[in-house]
């Protein structure tokens, strides 16, 4: 799901700096996107450890705890690998790659050895007829 391209540079504070991508889509309305993150290491006063996401040089919030869609601000996002919203892009514009509209389709009918298929209506003695014990 992420695209880890090690240590970018050590910012002020920062411990250490990870980059990851991922792409999203918006179950709700469709729009897909793809954001690059650079994930900041930190250590606070206590010596609690803490990261900052950061996307285009501003901090925001984890991308993985309530994304938001950037088209109708829906919150049911699927976060996927990168690359996912731009292969399916690529797919959609591809000639050839969509079969044919299939043409009408006529399903077979069974006939009977008798083929009296018609003449035939059935009771329930004939469906109860093989659990039937057969007299002796």
């Amino acid at each position: 799901m992420s695209e880890n391209a090690g240590q970018a540079g050590l910012r002020a504070g920062a411990n250490a700096v990870v980059n990851e991508s991922y792409s999203f889509a918006c179950m709700r309305c469709g729009y897909g996107w793809e954001q690059s993150y650079e994930i900041e290491h930190h250590t606070d006063a206590a010596g609690h450890e803490f990261v900052l996401y950061v996307a285009d040089g501003k901090i925001v919030p984890s991308p993985l705890s309530k994304p938001t869609c950037q088209n109708c601000d829906g919150h049911i996002v699927r976060i996927m690998r990168p690359g996912r919203v731009e292969s399916a892009r690529n797919a959609a514009h591809r000639p050839g790659r969509v079969p044919p509209p299939a043409g009408p389709v006529e399903a077979p009918v069974a006939q009977d050895a008798d083929d009296k298929r018609d003449d035939h209506h059935w009771h329930l003695s004939d469906l109860l007829h093989p659990f039937q014990r057969k007299a002796s």
